[in-house]
């Protein structure tokens, strides 16, 4: 049960703004866990969650998944363009560095990403609305 209570944890703070161990705790609940203040707090630091704020908006992320240094400039070297159409974000890269610029995104904790995937030269990221495709073009806009 612990297992399955840390990845719906993971799950969790990928696709909702988690702000404290209360909204974490009500989540948990409603996809069938029980768990106490306590257990929460022991399965955060288990996890090495840490708060970042953005936009004024603090929330729980994975330790390690803010933008580094490292991705944004794998980003200013790999990436030529970033675009949008619906729910879905299109990073098209130079040739060959796909792969690498999508393991770099998938660590960086967007939230509301449904999922990634990378060919040669670009990387497709399906977002749950058009709204979240639209940010997440705007940050890695910001990154180039």
């Amino acid at each position: 049960m612990r297992k399955k209570r840390l990845s719906a944890i993971l799950s969790i703070i990928r696709e909702c703004e988690i702000e404290n161990q209360e909204m974490l705790l009500a989540e948990l609940k409603t996809r069938g866990f029980e768990a106490t203040q306590a257990t929460i707090s022991r399965d955060i630091k288990e996890l090495r969650l840490i708060k970042t704020s953005e936009d004024g908006i603090s929330r729980y992320v994975k330790e390690g998944a803010e933008k580094s240094p490292a991705s944004a400039l794998l980003f200013r070297q790999a990436v030529t363009s970033v675009d949008y159409a619906l729910n879905i974000a299109v990073l098209k890269c130079e040739p060959g560095w796909a792969g690498a610029v999508c393991a770099a995104f998938d660590r960086m904790g967007f939230p509301n990403i449904v999922g990634t995937i990378a060919g040669e030269d670009t990387v497709f990221v399906l977002a749950r609305t058009e709204k979240d495709a639209k940010e997440i073009y705007e940050k890695v806009s910001e990154m180039l």
